[in-house]
């Protein structure tokens, strides 16, 4: 797996670098100190995800999120950050973020975090996961009948466990289907809603009362 680091702080990057070049199968391909050089490295190594921090000079992460999101929408992106406001946990996942965790994550937790970002599942902090919940619930702002009109009813069940923070392999036991045909699902729930992944799919679902 190919990883871009992009945080202001040298000796964080260099740790961090170090803790996952552990890893037989991580390639740390970049190291980048503000949301611009982010983005340049992005395009220049086209990672498989971005470990990405927040508040940075210049352009902050969540502008570097959305540049890359909408340039390289392949690339996985997981915050790590020490900020867990609620409005930069919102913005962050808005931008394209597809997990968030703060900087005290146990280093394990950070790695299965990456594995499984980049396999497709989310990763929220338990610390941000409460905030990021009551805030798109508030904004609830659209009837579920919207999305009844674009899902078949059995892509709005698989929906409603995506939202609930299942991997594909417990909606296909949930529901009694094959994993292969839950990512046919998935992957057509993704494609009628205009959203690149599961984050941003489950965040939809929340504003409409699924």
């Amino acid at each position: 797996m190919k990883i871009l680091l992009c945080d202001d702080q040298a000796v964080i990057r260099d740790g961090m670098e170090m803790l996952l070049q552990l890893e037989k199968d991580f390639q740390v391909v970049g190291s980048a100190q503000d949301g611009f050089e982010a983005v340049e490295l992005a395009a220049k190594t086209q990672p498989d995800l971005i470990l990405m921090d927040l508040k940075m000079p210049g352009m902050n992460g969540i502008e570097a999120t959305r540049e890359i999101r909408k340039k390289f929408p392949s690339i996985k992106i997981l915050v790590l950050t020490t900020y867990d406001d609620d409005e930069w946990v919102f913005d962050a996942i808005r931008a394209g973020a597809s997990g968030y965790l703060l900087k005290d994550t146990p280093r394990q937790k950070i790695i299965e975090a990456i594995r499984g970002t980049v396999d497709g599942r989310s990763f929220v902090d338990p610390a941000v996961a409460g905030k990021l919940l009551n805030q798109v619930a508030s904004n609830q702002t659209q009837p579920a009948s919207i999305l009844e009109g674009k899902l078949t009813e059995r892509e709005l069940d698989v929906l409603r466990l995506l939202a609930k923070g299942m991997t594909n392999t417990d909606i296909a036991g949930t529901l009694h289907l094959s994993e292969g045909t839950v990512r046919n699902h998935v992957s057509a729930i993704l494609e009628k809603l205009g959203v690149s992944d599961r984050t941003q799919a489950a965040v939809i679902a929340i504003q409409h009362g699924l």
